[in-house]
């Protein structure tokens, strides 16, 4: 018995997992009845207290945060604006006035 091919790849390496079908060169998945596939997830963005973020949002810090390899810290309720949400570990990316362009962590912020 010989597997489909990748769908999205055309790989010819898929295996199989449970009732699915796995592509291990770009991580693809797909039922094996076929038809629907497993719905992808929206990344979704929330502050400190669990209120959603979007691009464009102003946030305030909600704890003082040191600045790697300098001795500066950005105290808490510094207001940020027209943050940019990104996929990562540090998932904002910004400009902080007198510190410039950084990426915070979206635990450490609040909706404003």
């Amino acid at each position: 018995m010989t597997l489909p091919r990748c769908p999205k790849c055309q790989s010819e390496f898929t295996y199989e997992d449970g009732a699915l079908y796995i592509c291990p060169e770009c991580a693809h998945e797909w039922n094996k009845a076929g038809g629907d596939e497993p719905a992808e997830e929206a990344r979704v963005w929330k502050d400190a207290f669990g209120n959603l973020l979007a691009d464009g949002d102003s946030v305030t810090l909600v704890k003082d945060l040191k600045l790697k390899g300098s001795s500066a810290v950005i105290k808490v309720g510094t207001k940020v604006k027209n943050i940019r949400l990104v996929e990562g570990d540090h998932d904002i990316d910004c400009k902080i006035e007198g510190f410039g362009a950084m990426q915070l962590k979206s635990e450490f912020v609040k909706k404003s």
